[in-house]
């Protein structure tokens, strides 16, 4: 999966004991949703999810 830059530096900013779990869920909802690469707002997007759950 291709993260674009902007998308890769908002990862950052997640605490790193979390970070491979964030991605791996950024991930699979980009592959549910037909992408092939994830940028800024769709992990904006995807973020925002997570807070439903």
């Amino acid at each position: 999966m291709d993260w674009h830059p902007d998308a890769e530096a908002k990862l950052k900013e997640v605490p790193f004991f979390v970070r491979p779990t964030v991605r791996r869920r950024i991930e699979s909802m980009a592959q549910e949703a037909g992408l092939s690469a994830i940028d800024a707002p769709f992990y904006e997007q995807a973020k925002a999810r997570f807070g439903q759950k």
